[in-house]
């Protein structure tokens, strides 16, 4: 099967990790290449497409200021380090990204910011928001809190949960290889590089290796990983050499990677989720109007609901009926069964009344709303 070409795709999460940013001799951020990955990034922001950004280097940036020596640390130690590093690593991006007339938004998240529902819809909005702002989102794990038993544990992962959150169609992991080799390189002259992974079969999985980096503690097993979540996502995933200055613009020029193609799309992906997965936890009736603009594409607002049922809150699914009482979608709630009740059949305007703030203008998002046939 022939590759994608990186022209193909409208939103792009790229993952760069602590081994390709800092430099572990010298404990300080490679500045041209980052300044070259700023080049690329601002040629695709400047094409239209949305960016994002899932940064390591937070710890190692903390050891080097703090001049802590080599060697693994302890959770506190690791913690310290973090709180330091993140200061630079938000200032190195805001400057390199702000040398192009682009604003850089930092977002540190931790497990439960992607697996717990109400925390995952605040991270996903947020992050719509700056999209929407044409900023460009920078990601990490916030190791400042994140324990042993509430972390990702590396940023491949963290990477494939970001770019599923935000219905991103392409993730690009950086790494110090150019792709998945069908052995490993380093020990076998005569690996080939596999240029295209159509799905995600036991052989694959077999030939993943390990991390070889002392800053990096993820390694191909991790990745392939990430292609899992990615594609079942409905996010195709690449694994591309930064090792290289203007990594981006060799893969969009053809360059050597391994491609993890997935059958879906983050749309369809997702509304699959929520109409077959996800147990409904309350029932929205609306009029006929709200049925019409429903079926015509889109979102249902507070003025279109005329009943509220059961006790669910904010990012759980409900069922949406018409006034016949018949089935019309399902879809995520973007207020609590009580606030919803407030609301319902009120205008913008009364909505921002009732609630003392602005809120949200949709009862049910578009995108996070399944209308049935």
């Amino acid at each position: 099967m022939a590759s994608p070409e990186l022209s193909q795709f409208r939103r792009i999460v790229v993952k760069v990790g602590s081994a390709l940013l800092v430099d572990s001799d010298k404990g300080e951020v490679r500045a041209s290449w980052l300044a070259a990955l700023a080049d690329d990034m601002a040629k695709l922001h400047r094409e239209g497409r949305d960016v994002l950004v899932v940064s390591s280097g937070s710890i190692a940036l903390g050891r080097s200021r703090l001049k802590l020596p080599r060697g693994p640390l302890k959770l506190e130690e690791s913690q310290a380090a973090a709180a330091v590093g993140q200061i630079a690593l938000a200032r190195i991006w805001s400057e390199v990204l702000g040398a192009h007339g682009i604003g850089a938004g930092q977002i540190l998240v931790t497990l439960q910011d992607t697996e717990e529902r109400r925390r995952y819809l605040n991270a996903r909005s947020t992050i719509g928001k700056l999209l929407e702002w044409r900023a460009i989102p920078v990601i990490n794990e916030n190791d400042t809190v994140a324990t042993t038993e509430i972390r990702y544990g590396d940023n491949d992962r963290l990477a494939a949960r970001v770019a599923t959150m935000a219905s991103a169609d392409l993730l690009v992991l950086l790494s110090d290889i150019d792709g998945l080799y069908d052995a490993p390189p380093k020990n076998n002259p005569n690996a080939r590089l596999i240029p295209v992974v159509e799905s995600i079969s036991s052989e694959i999985e077999a030939v993943a290796g390990d991390a070889e980096s002392e800053l990096s503690r993820g390694g191909m097993r991790t990745k392939v990983e990430a292609a899992k979540i990615a594609t079942t996502g409905g996010t195709h995933m690449l694994i591309a050499s930064g090792k290289i200055e203007h990594p981006l613009q060799a893969i969009a020029n053809g360059g050597s990677c391994t491609w993890f193609l997935t059958p879906a799309n983050p749309i369809t992906s997702r509304k699959r989720w929520i109409a077959g997965t996800l147990e409904p936890k309350g029932t929205l009736t609306i009029d006929a109007g709200a049925v019409t603009a429903l079926r015509a594409g889109a979102s249902l607002l507070p003025a279109g609901v005329i009943k509220v049922e059961g006790q669910f809150a904010r990012g759980d699914a409900v069922i949406v009926r018409g006034p016949d009482t018949s089935e019309v979608g399902r879809g995520l709630i973007a207020y609590d069964a009580e606030v919803a009740e407030k609301i319902k059949g009120r205008s913008s305007p009364d909505v921002m009344t009732i609630l003392g703030i602005s809120g949200r203008s949709e009862m049910i998002h578009r995108d996070d709303l399944v209308v049935g046939g």
